[in-house]
């Protein structure tokens, strides 16, 4: 998701004032927002402005409709700053997060993808995971997970670091599997996170198709993705989903 640097819509910043106040306490989890006129009054905006923020808040998952109640604070409303980097298992586990199966977890040298998106060095160790995403018995998708090299990610990111040892362990000891991108943004809680992805229409090739079940030339979707502390580059991606796979959401900001 990119974002211009161009000037907000003012119902946007109305949206930022809100969801501030929401996670600073001022209107805490379960809580009841003042009615429409006491709120815009409060706030020193129109009601058509206000109308269209608590929309977008509400389909953003900040806030709820409750009949004869009126606008309540959702219990765990979305965190600021990362809300809408989710891990792939979650993004089309359509309310129920896919299982993640570990294939492979090593460490490579870079490739031209990871020396692009990871400014990795030609002779850099990077932790490369490979994973198969399944849910209700169909293979939905294949990862690809790379992180930068240690001693950058023990600098940028410490917990990141830590977690990925740890979660590294837990697997050799027969722990359950996750993805690469769920440990780091486990990892994130006081950290914000930037991600680009970019989406091509291909198809599976042999190697993945043995892998997913699924003829070579079956239509996919190739999801690339790299994720951001800063201006520094900590996790890269590819995401091959077949056709069949759950709907795949997509947000764009300007």
């Amino acid at each position: 998701m990119a974002v211009s640097g161009q000037r907000r819509r003012p119902v946007v910043a109305l949206y930022e004032r809100i969801a501030d106040a929401v996670h600073d306490g001022t209107y805490p989890p379960g809580s009841t927002l003042p009615s429409e006129p006491k709120l815009a009054a409060e706030l020193g905006v129109s009601r058509p402005a206000l109308r269209e923020a608590l929309l977008l808040l509400q389909e953003d998952g900040v806030l709820t409709v409750r009949r004869g109640v009126g606008r309540t604070v959702n219990d765990r409303p979305p965190r600021r700053g990362f809300e809408h980097v989710q891990p792939l298992e979650e993004l089309i586990g359509a309310g129920s997060p896919l299982r993640v199966r570990a294939l492979l977890r090593t460490v490579e040298e870079p490739t031209d993808f990871t020396t692009q998106h990871l400014l990795a060095p030609a002779r850099a160790e990077l932790r490369f995971w490979e994973s198969v995403l399944t849910g209700e018995g169909a293979t939905a998708a294949l990862s690809h997970e790379w992180a930068a090299p240690d001693e950058l990610l023990d600098r940028v990111h410490p917990e990141f670091a830590r977690a990925l040892r740890d979660a590294e362990a837990a697997a050799e000891g027969a722990g359950a599997a996750v993805s690469m991108l769920a440990v780091l943004v486990g990892a994130s809680r006081e950290t914000a996170l930037h991600a680009h992805s970019g989406i091509t229409a291909t198809l599976l090739g042999r190697r993945r198709g043995d892998q997913l079940g699924r003829p070579a030339d079956t239509p996919a979707v190739l999801v690339t993705q790299v994720v951001r502390v800063g201006e520094t580059p900590v996790l890269a991606a590819k995401h091959m989903l077949p056709t069949g796979t759950p709907a795949l959401p997509v947000l764009q900001s300007h």
